[in-house]
């Protein structure tokens, strides 16, 4: 009988520990999806752009600037997590009475402000000794996103069209923190000119999906949407998605890697297209409010910038 009675202690005392240890495992799973989601990975493909003067510049094949730039890559994905956790940590009021943000891990209450806090220092902390390691150039760049980034989320997020010129600025660093982790040769500056542009019609287009989608409520969501109109921004980005056109075509003619042949070209029909699609998927689809979204999403966009890249490499790396 007191064999019986100890066993079954013993096995309660199992049961007990075997359910505290589950929930535990499933609180701390829980709690690192949510600081997964916070972090954005499916925007680090605006990362992709640090691979683009290796590209442009013709030297994909060599291994060492390629293992550069791949480090670089990852060490800037991380470096934007930990910018949308302070940018989500900085917005929790707003995105509580947003219809879409409010179900972020941070404005619902998934992920504690103090853990994404203590995950915000950690990636900063790691990541700026080791972009030092990389590269001091990367590093500076890299502390110049950093700044920036805070300067933005403070004040400039507040300020109509400077906060889209911030947001642009934003895309040509990547560009810069892929120049500065190699030697270039045949980068040219057109690149920057487009970037910029090409940054500012997706910045631009979110703010009229965000001025769409929220309608009269907007300005309780996000104050600087009060400095804009649909009729405003629809001027803005045919200025600028026409100036893109026009910036890309110049590159392909003017640019040192296009003199003595023109075939670059050829690739002016896919940017038209590309730009063209976006602007059917902001007025007609009303998307934009997310570009990573719509470019993960829309399978002709996709298409497009697949055929483009495709005639890029051929005319870089066999007409040449």
């Amino acid at each position: 009988m007191l064999r019986t009675r100890k066993h079954l202690k013993f096995s309660t005392f199992l049961l007990t520990g075997e359910k505290f240890l589950f929930n535990f495992l499933c609180y701390h799973i829980s709690m690192f999806t949510a600081l997964l989601k916070t972090m954005r990975p499916r925007q680090w493909t605006k990362n992709a752009l640090i691979v683009a003067p290796l590209f442009f510049d013709r030297q994909i094949t060599n291994l060492v600037f390629l293992e550069r730039v791949i480090a670089a890559f990852f060490l800037f994905c991380f470096l934007s997590s930990a910018i949308y956790i302070f940018n989500d940590i900085s917005d929790l009021e707003a995105d509580k009475k947003h219809p879409q943000k409010k179900n972020r891990p941070i404005a619902s209450g998934q992920l504690p402000v103090m853990v994404a806090w203590a995950a915000e220092i950690i990636l900063i902390v790691v990541l700026l000794p080791l972009s030092y390691l990389l590269s001091p150039k990367f590093a500076i760049i890299a502390l110049i996103y950093i700044i920036l980034n805070v300067a933005y989320s403070k004040w400039f997020k507040h300020i109509p069209l400077l906060d889209v010129l911030i947001l642009a600025t934003f895309y040509v660093l990547r560009v810069g923190a892929g120049v500065s982790v190699i030697q270039v040769k045949l980068f040219s500056p057109w690149l920057y000119v487009v970037t910029t542009l090409l940054a500012l019609y997706l910045g631009l287009g979110k703010r009229r999906a965000e001025l769409a989608l929220l309608a009269d409520d907007a300005n309780s969501h996000r104050r600087v949407l009060q400095g804009y109109s649909l009729p405003l921004l629809d001027q803005l980005i045919t200025i600028v998605s026409s100036s893109t056109i026009v910036a890309y075509s110049l590159y392909t003619f003017l640019s040192p890697i296009a003199i003595g042949n023109h075939a670059l070209m050829l690739t002016i029909p896919f940017v038209i297209y590309g730009i063209f699609r976006y602007l059917y998927l902001i007025q007609i689809k009303h998307a934009g409010g997310a570009p990573e979204e719509v470019l993960l999403m829309d399978r002709p966009l996709q298409l497009s910038i697949g055929l483009w890249g495709i005639a890029i490499f051929i005319v870089f790396y066999f007409i040449h």
